[in-house]
């Protein structure tokens, strides 16, 4: 990254009041430039929090909505409109609409990775680490709709011993999904004493093996709160460049050394100066949709604060 990019940045930043707000999952030339870097909902609210005009979201399309719906007075940029969330894509208004015509009576639960529109359409959401707490807080007697991620519905389900968990099975993060168990038995295989740190949103069968599971800031504290030395980490390879920094005298053994998502990789520091220098491309969700999104996360933050 050259000296010039990162002067221009810092001037833009400057001129524009700007931060730049970054996931876990970037890379790591992008993470290094962050005023914040964190998980997605993380960043979400340290957006409502800030008294910048200019937010740059570095991660992925819905997060960019996400800090729009909740920040309805900001400009939020994205530096590549094409970032978008695999995940997220896979379900769309009209596929949620016959689920719940087909379960009338559901709560409608909503996995953060999801577009603006969906969340609209949603009773709350949740995040990997509060998605448990979520829908514990629903009466066992109720059905529950958990979209979009089947894995991470599996995983509540399992963990809450629940039957009556309405999965939609056309939904996962690709880079998650093959993450298969005989990689998970090779890596305890060639790394003996590593605990195995794995995110939800992987299959179940492999999450049976893990010594913890949870969101990336949840593996990030484990590993620093940790008295192991070695890690085998089972999520989106961005994050090892903050787990090396932050803990310079230990390994991190990435479980899949492919499990790179490229539509995180897509912003880089030649497009956030581009970005901040035209104002472009501007992400802003609806004032009525963001509304409606706005009311079931903030049913979430209710029952999981």
């Amino acid at each position: 990254m050259s000296e010039e990019i990162i002067k221009s940045i810092e001037r833009l930043k400057a001129e524009k009041n700007a931060v730049i707000m970054v996931h876990n999952y970037q890379s790591p030339e992008v993470q290094d430039l962050g005023d914040y870097v964190g998980d997605s909902l993380g960043l979400a609210q340290i957006a409502t929090e800030t008294d910048a005009d200019v937010i740059v979201s570095c991660g992925v399309y819905f997060m960019a909505e996400t800090a729009s719906m909740l920040c309805q007075d900001k400009t939020i940029l994205i530096p590549d409109a094409n970032a978008g969330c695999d995940m997220a894509n896979m379900i769309t208004p009209f596929q949620l609409e016959a689920l719940k015509k087909e379960h009338p009576d559901a709560v409608v639960v909503t996995y953060v990775n999801s577009t603006a529109q969906i969340k609209a359409m949603s009773d709350i959401c949740c995040t990997s680490a509060n998605a448990v707490q979520v829908v514990n807080s629903i009466p066992r007697e109720r059905e529950v709709i958990f979209i979009p991620d089947r894995n991470l519905g599996r995983y509540v389900a399992d963990k809450l011993g629940r039957d009556n968990i309405i999965f939609y099975d056309q939904g996962f993060c690709p880079v998650h999904d093959r993450m298969l168990l005989q990689y998970a038995v090779r890596a305890r295989h060639e790394y003996p004493t590593a605990k195995m740190c794995l995110h939800p949103e992987g299959r179940l069968d492999v999450l049976k093996t893990a010594d913890m599971v949870g969101s990336t800031t949840g593996i990030l504290n484990y590993c620093k709160e940790s008295a192991a030395k070695e890690f085998i980490i089972g999520t989106e390879i961005g994050i090892l460049h903050r787990l090396r920094q932050e803990n310079p005298g230990k390994k991190f053994y990435p479980l899949l050394p492919i499990a790179d998502c490229p539509s995180m990789k897509l912003s880089s520091p030649e497009k956030i100066m581009l970005c901040l220098e035209n104002m472009e491309v501007e992400v802003r969700v609806d004032p009525e949709t963001a509304a409606k999104g706005v009311k079931a996360i903030d049913r979430m933050l209710e029952v999981s604060s």
